[in-house]
């Protein structure tokens, strides 16, 4: 478990397609979707936080701070990440962030400790998980030092794209396999009422 980064749950979509609501609190394996993926998440990181906006209490039974943006307008997932970072910075002692996605229920249990270990290798930059030959830009390590860059690019040129500051910032790809038991993409995530059928069958089949 690593005390030296925080992690952040970006739970703040507005989840279009499934009809709106939060898709981390959706049902999912007997809990929800937040659920299994603190469950794999939550083991590899001392210090956690949620991203989301609007009343925090639906979330209180998780026991974590849920961090409302620090910028206005829904500024999409790059609003979490800056929130994320900037309240690491003031209340916990760490060194980076990682961040995982709201709707992603079967993340890898090695996340953390394989983008901690490439960013270790190139200082500076941003660790981005990848697989299958596809970037998953809200999967990664975000140093403490890209806060005030971060904040330039979301509110003074006014740009929500992850993919774009990660390939200005510099960073570094760390790939991971398929769970080939299950021909799983761990980084699988649910968009529509199909995919949350899908992932309630997978779970079932990973732990029958």
């Amino acid at each position: 478990m690593r005390r030296d980064i925080a992690g952040i749950v970006l739970a703040g979509g507005q989840s279009r397609r499934m009809g709106g609501g939060d898709k981390s609190l959706l049902p999912l394996g007997g809990g929800s979707v937040l659920d299994q993926i603190l469950s794999r998440f939550g083991p590899q990181i001392e210090t956690l936080a949620l991203s989301a906006n609007g009343d925090p209490e639906r979330f209180s039974r998780f026991g974590l701070p849920v961090l409302a943006d620090t910028v206005e307008g829904f500024a999409g997932p790059l609003a979490g990440i800056l929130t994320g970072l900037e309240w690491a910075v003031a209340n916990t002692p760490c060194k980076a962030v990682v961040t995982a996605a709201g709707d992603t229920p079967f993340l890898p249990l090695d996340l953390v400790a394989r983008l901690a270990a490439a960013a270790g290798e190139h200082p500076g930059s941003i660790a981005v998980a990848s697989s299958a030959g596809r970037l998953h830009p809200t999967f990664a390590l975000w140093p403490m030092e890209c806060r005030d860059a971060l904040r330039h690019f979301l509110v003074d040129e006014d740009n929500r794209r992850v993919s774009t500051f990660i390939e200005r910032r510099g960073h570094v790809e760390v790939e991971f396999q398929l769970v080939q038991s299950a021909g799983l993409d761990p980084f699988f995530n649910i968009n529509v009422p199909d995919d949350l059928a899908q992932a309630g069958r997978l779970l079932q089949s990973m732990t029958s």
